[in-house]
């Protein structure tokens, strides 16, 4: 099975202008999430899709992969499409949001295997389990699933609703990586926009309510999507710390290597 994995980069943020090339503990968020992608042993490529030259040298000078597509596309799926048709050989095609630094390698090869167990699979994601002081924000995009781990609904309103106290009332978020078959990607980027998908804002809804099954993994992952500046200042200090931990540890070893 082939498997490319596309990190979609628009410049022009609304709430962060230039979001991709902000700058984390001395490196672009763009080589962040490219760096972490690279590290998962499934996919076969990774591959940054862009509308701006910018983003193109960046990648290309830390000596990643890009390709420029249409400036026109309303959503990432709309760009991931358009890469998905100049690579007829690949089988899965996995979305790695741009704004996510933090993304797990080992997410990205879940994703993938999920696909070599299951030949009817068509389209899956990830959850993780929610803080409750992230109940009421409508960022913070809420999913249930069914027993068998297919998605029933997303919502940025709560769900379930807790109407009675129960000792295993659990709220999930969703995590915004998403794994297409190649043939389904482009069936779903074709089809208009649906009535829930436009009230929620969450383009998901599109396939379920044309009956699409998507498989939702679960994952311990908390990680730092990139929105707003505040979101960016609380990605430096994370990596200032992992950076310095590191630099603390090759010191320690050092050490221990003259001794």
């Amino acid at each position: 099975m082939n498997v490319l994995c596309v990190i979609p980069a628009r410049y022009a943020s609304t709430r962060l202008p230039g979001k991709p090339l902000a700058m984390i503990a001395g490196k672009p968020m763009i080589q962040r999430v490219y760096e972490r992608a690279a590290q998962a042993e499934k996919p076969n490529e990774v591959l940054v899709a862009t509308d701006d030259e910018r983003i193109v040298k960046t990648v290309e000078g830390f000596g990643g992969k890009a390709m420029m597509t249409a400036s026109t596309h309303p959503s990432g799926t709309d760009r991931l499409a358009e890469v998905a048709l100049s690579y007829d050989k690949m089988d899965v095609i996995i979305n790695v949001q741009g704004d996510e630094p933090m993304i797990p390698p080992e997410l990205i090869d879940a994703l993938a295997q999920a696909f070599e167990n299951n030949d009817q699979l068509q389209m899956a994601t990830a959850k993780t389990l929610m803080q409750p002081e992230e109940y009421d924000d409508p960022n913070a995009v809420k999913v249930v699933t069914d027993q068998n781990g297919y998605a029933i609904y997303f919502s940025r309103s709560l769900i379930p609703y807790p109407r009675h106290k129960t000792p295993d009332f659990k709220v999930y978020k969703h995590i915004g990586i998403y794994a297409y078959r190649r043939d389904f990607l482009l069936k779903f980027a074709a089809l208009l926009p649906t009535t829930l998908e436009q009230i929620e804002g969450l383009e998901q809804l599109r396939a379920l309510e044309n009956g699409a099954r998507i498989k939702v993994l679960t994952t311990d992952f908390q990680g730092i999507g990139i929105d707003t500046q505040e979101d960016l200042d609380r990605a430096n200090k994370v990596f200032a710390a992992l950076e310095a931990e590191k630099k603390e540890e090759a010191a320690q070893e050092a050490g221990e290597g003259k001794e």
